[in-house]
C-alpha cells in the first residue's frame, strides 16, 4: 500500500509527539488543557439524559484489559476513524472496582456503606451520571453520532458497574496470554526501563523490587492479571449490548482482519478504506526503531516471548494463578493444546 509524502510526515509527527511525551509525562495534560481551552464550546454539566446534542451513551465504546495487552495500539487504530475520540485511562473502572473490592462482604451488604447492596439501583445510576458527565467535560465537541473509545488496561476490577450503568454501550474484551503480560511487566519495572524513567520524571519513582524480588513480582502481577480479566470476563457475560472479545496474538496476526470482526460485532462503520490505512499507520514497521526493544514502551510485539524472558519457576507460578483464564485461551508450557 502506498503512501503519500504529506501522510509520512504527519506520521512523523505522530512518533515525535509520542517519543516527547513518553519522556515528559506532563506534555500530554497540558495538551488536553489547550484542546480544551479553545474548543470554543461552553461546559455546562447537565444531567446525562437532558440534551440530545452531546455524547450518546451508546456510543462510548470500552476497551478493558490489564497493561502490556496492546490497547494503547487498539485504540490508537479506532482513534484514526472520523468522529471517534480516545480517553486514555480515565480509571474509572478503579476507582469504584478497587474501592468495592477493598471492603469486607459484609460491609458490601449493609445499608450505610455508600456502595451496599440495598442502595444498588442508586448508586449505579449515579455511576452513570459521573462518567456520561465526565466524558462530556473531558470532550465538549463530541456530537450524539461521535465515538468515544475509552482505554481502560486495570480498568476490568470495576468493569462489571460500568457495564450495568452504561448498558447501551458498546464493550471490547481484550485478552493477551498471562505469561507475556508478566514478561512485558517484569521488564517495565525494571531500572532504567520506560516505565521506571516515566515515574521518575514526575516525581513518583521508587526504586524498583524486579531486581532483588523478580518472583515476588511475578506473583503479584499474575494476580492482578487474573483478578482484572476475571471481572472484565464476567462484565462480558452479562452485557447484554454490543461486545467483541479479541486476543491480543489474533490482532497481531491478521490486524486488519480482526478489526473488522471488531467493528462489525460492534455495530460500528469504517467508511472506505480508512480502517486499513489506520491499521497501516500504526502497524509495529511505522515504529521508530529508537522506539522499540527491551526496556522501551513498543517491546516485541511477537507473541511467546515469555519462553526466554520468564524462568521454568515464574511460568509455573503465573500458569498456577491464572489457571481459570489460561486454559480458556492459551496451553500450558509443554501441552499438546
Amino acid at each position: 500500500m502506498g503512501t503519500s509524502f504529506g501522510s509520512r510526515l504527519k506520521n512523523r509527527g505522530l512518533w515525535a509527539w509520542r517519543r516527547a511525551s513518553t519522556r515528559y509525562p506532563k506534555l500530554a495534560v497540558l495538551r488536553r488543557r489547550l484542546a480544551s481551552a479553545g474548543s470554543g464550546r461552553a461546559r455546562v454539566v447537565v444531567a446525562p439524559e437532558e440534551s440530545g446534542e452531546d455524547l450518546s451513551p451508546a456510543n462510548v465504546v470500552w476497551i478493558f484489559c490489564v497493561a502490556r495487552s496492546g490497547s494503547t495500539w487498539l485504540a490508537s487504530i479506532m482513534g484514526e476513524m472520523d468522529g471517534t475520540a480516545v480517553w486514555k485511562e480515565p480509571r474509572v473502572g478503579h476507582l469504584f472496582g478497587e474501592f468495592y473490592e477493598n471492603n469486607p462482604k459484609a460491609k458490601t451488604e449493609s445499608a450505610n456503606f455508600i456502595m451496599g447492596t440495598p442502595a444498588r439501583p442508586a448508586w449505579i445510576g449515579s455511576i452513570r451520571h459521573f462518567v456520561l458527565n465526565g466524558a462530556r467535560y473531558a470532550f465538549p465537541n463530541l456530537g450524539p453520532d461521535d465515538f468515544l473509545v475509552v482505554k481502560e488496561p486495570g480498568g476490568g476490577v470495576g468493569a462489571p458497574f460500568l457495564m450495568e450503568a452504561l448498558p447501551e454501550s458498546r464493550m471490547i474484551l481484550l485478552v493477551r496470554d498471562p505469561r507475556d503480560v508478566v514478561s512485558s511487566s517484569l521488564d517495565a519495572t525494571r531500572e532504567g526501563s520506560w516505565q521506571k524513567e516515566q515515574r521518575r520524571a514526575s516525581g513518583s519513582g521508587r526504586k524498583s523490587l524486579t531486581a532483588k524480588q523478580p518472583d515476588a513480582v511475578v506473583k503479584r502481577s499474575a494476580k492482578k492479571y487474573l483478578r482484572n480479566m476475571e471481572r472484565a470476563r464476567q462484565a462480558f457475560d452479562a452485557h447484554t449490548g454490543p461486545k467483541s472479545l479479541v486476543r491480543y496474538e489474533d490482532l497481531l496476526a491478521d490486524t486488519l482482519g480482526a478489526m473488522r470482526r471488531v467493528y462489525s460485532e460492534l455495530g460500528m462503520e469504517a467508511k472506505g478504506d480508512s480502517l486499513a490505512r489506520a491499521v497501516e499507520k500504526h502497524s509495529w514497521e511505522a515504529i521508530p526503531e529508537d522506539m522499540k526493544g527491551q526496556g522501551k514502551f513498543y517491546r516485541k510485539a511477537s507473541p511467546g516471548g515469555w519462553e526466554e524472558d520468564l524462568t521454568p519457576r515464574q511460568v509455573e507460578i503465573v500458569e498456577e494463578i491464572s489457571a481459570p483464564l489460561l486454559d480458556e485461551f492459551y496451553s500450558r508450557r509443554g501441552s499438546a493444546g
